[in-house]
Order: structure tokens, then sequence, then C-alpha cells
């Protein structure tokens, strides 16, 4: 899954809240209702519904219709296209630190 810039900047946004961050590691175990969602904070059902839609609109969730239900369920590729963009430039940074650490090796090495 491609990511532009309008996308990772919604779905760190949205990250960037620790509510938002907490429904995504409960949805992380298995569609979860708003209620249900809700239950840990003390924040109303329509502050809720609000992180739920900015998830939503990143990307990160998608919900269902189940009858009356309308569960959230995490949206996994959207998480892997956040993790593939960080790794990067994680592993970029590891490479440049690695290529320090041998120079650094030398160094010493010479200096005895």
């Amino acid at each position: 899954m491609a990511v532009d810039d309008d996308q990772l900047d919604r779905a760190f946004t949205a990250l960037g809240d620790p509510v938002r961050r907490a429904m995504i590691a409960r949805l992380s175990r298995g569609p979860a209702t708003v209620n249900e969602l809700a239950e840990p904070f003390p924040i109303t059902k329509q502050a809720v519904s609000r992180h739920i839609q900015v998830l939503e609109a990143a990307g990160l969730i998608t919900r269902t219709r189940d009858g009356q239900r309308r569960p959230c369920h995490l949206v996994p590729a959207a998480l892997e296209a956040l993790t593939s963009w960080i790794d990067e430039y994680r592993l970029e940074t590891e490479r440049r630190f690695r290529r320090m650490d041998a120079v650094l090796k030398t160094v010493k090495e010479q200096e005895k």
C-alpha cells in the first residue's frame, strides 16, 4: 500500500492523540463497538465518535454494519504502510551509525 504525504499527515496526526492511540491498541486485539472503545475513557460518546471519525478519515480504521452494531476494525495495511515509511529512515540511520562505528573502530585501532 503506497502512502502519499496527505495520508501520512492524516495518520500521524491521528496517532498524535493518546486516546486515538489507545483505540488503535484496543482494535489490534479485534473489532470493537463505539461503546466498547469508549469504556476506558472519561469523555463523552460524542468525543469518542469524533476520535473514531479522525481515525477513519486517516484510513486507520473502518466500520461495518452487523445488524444493529457498527463495529470498528483496524486496517492493518495502513499501519504496515506507516511502518514501512518509518523503516526506510530507520534503516538508513542505522547504516550511517554502522559506518560511523567502523570509522571510530579504525581510529581507535590506529591510536594503539
